[in-house]
């Protein structure tokens, strides 16, 4: 295996890797567009049409601690193209699905390989990078990640109004055997020695062991908050603008462009700041921004004003500053992790994922058709976040990340 400083990372490698990380949003944002339609096909409920979306959400986070440590014992490449082979699959068995149900276990079995994606992404960045580039370099893959849902919700929604839900699933599908030709032909294996002490380690003393750490798990719990206020407001505004505004899928796709673009902004900015900002600084700066933007929105539900400007105009800035804080979060909690570096991506994956599922599942077990549900969840994750995202800060001088 060459040492990292052999590593083949051009242009090719750098655009694989950040296709490997759009497969987790491809999954999701693809079909929020698709899930009023979907209601509608089967004749169900939205909490259940609402599954779709939540249950795949607990199926990565799950299946994201599985890759993370396998990744350390078995290799980064094998078991990456062993996920994308599970999201072909579970995109092929919903597309078929005539029940309910199916499409249901379809989504999850999508979701058991998009889950693969993201974390083992940020793993093999760290492995060829190292720790004192990775910042910078989880910034870049955090657009790739941002320019998923920022060009699937538009194309979603074209296909729903177009040819139907069905048409999203297909496309996803033929983008995972994309993505599984380039990984074959230019991802190599990125993990030196897959039989080191850390990878010897049990998974449960590896989970253990950094959850153990105060600063790791402070860091994963804010990536955690921020991303189950974004997901919250996706899955809400779906059924805000198509069924509480009467307006189509496809216009919903094109507002909800502010979310992601929200994101890709933030992630902008936090590359410009890598190595000049501390990342505990950045952290906190992104959790206050959140709380700014999320609490306006809610401000203008509560007051009556309920337009797609005063749900998606506020929500591109508490997205933007999930861009702003993500990065560092990341590079934060994986910097701790030594050779449990897999382990620790699977966990901050895990806890991004789990939370989201979570808040999203909590809001469609007490959707009412009206805004109110999403701004009493999002009001309580964004308290959250600003006490998460303080954690770090205040305790900077006790680690030593830049």
């Amino acid at each position: 295996m060459p040492s990292p400083k052999t590593f083949n990372t051009g242009p090719v490698f750098l655009i694989v890797l950040a296709a490997i990380t759009t497969l987790m949003p491809l999954s999701l944002h693809l079909f929020f567009p698709a899930v009023p339609s979907v209601k509608d096909d089967f004749k169900t409920t939205e909490s259940i049409a609402n599954l779709t979306v939540s249950l795949p959400l607990f199926v990565m986070a799950f299946a994201s601690l599985v890759y993370g440590s396998l990744s350390d014992r078995l290799g980064r490449r094998t078991v990456l193209l062993g996920a994308i082979a599970l999201f072909v699959s579970g995109s092929i068995v919903s597309a078929l699905a005539d029940q309910i149900w199916i499409l249901i276990a379809g989504r999850i079995l999508q979701a058991a390989g998009g889950g693969g994606g993201l974390g083992l992404a940020r793993t093999i960045a760290r492995d060829v990078f190292g720790a004192d580039k990775l910042m910078k370099v989880l910034s870049y893959l955090t657009m790739a990640y941002a320019m998923g849902p920022m060009i699937a919700a538009p194309i979603g929604g074209f296909l729903v109004d177009q040819w139907g839900w069905r048409s999203c699933l297909i496309l996803a599908g033929a983008f995972g055997v994309l993505i599984a030709i380039l990984c074959w032909l230019r991802m190599f294996e990125t993990q030196e020695n897959t039989v080191s002490s850390g990878a010897r380690m049990s998974i449960f003393r590896s989970y253990i062991k950094l959850l153990g750490n105060f600063r790791f798990t402070s860091f994963v719990l804010q990536s955690g908050f921020t991303s189950s206020v974004f997901f919250t407001m996706a899955a809400a505004s779906s059924f805000l603008m198509i069924d509480y505004l009467g307006r189509p899928a496809s216009e919903y796709g094109m507002w909800f462009i502010c979310f992601p673009a929200g994101f890709l902004t933030g992630s902008l900015i936090s590359s410009q700041m890598s190595g000049r900002v501390r990342i505990e600084t950045m952290v906190l700066i992104g959790s206050i921004i959140m709380t700014l933007g999320a609490l306006t929105q809610v401000g203008f539900i509560l007051v009556g004003v309920i337009t797609p400007l005063t749900i998606f105009l506020p929500g591109y800035f508490a997205i933007m500053s999930q861009g702003i804080a993500l990065p560092s979060a990341q590079a934060g909690a994986i910097n701790t992790a030594g050779t449990l570096a897999g382990t620790a991506a699977g966990i901050g994956v895990f806890i991004q994922l789990f939370a989201a599922g979570i808040s999203t599942q909590i809001y469609g077990l007490i959707a009412n058709g009206t805004p109110y549900p999403m701004a009493l969840v999002v009001s309580v994750l964004t308290i959250c976040t600003l006490i998460v995202g303080v954690i770090p800060f205040m305790t900077r001088d006790r680690g030593s990340s830049t």
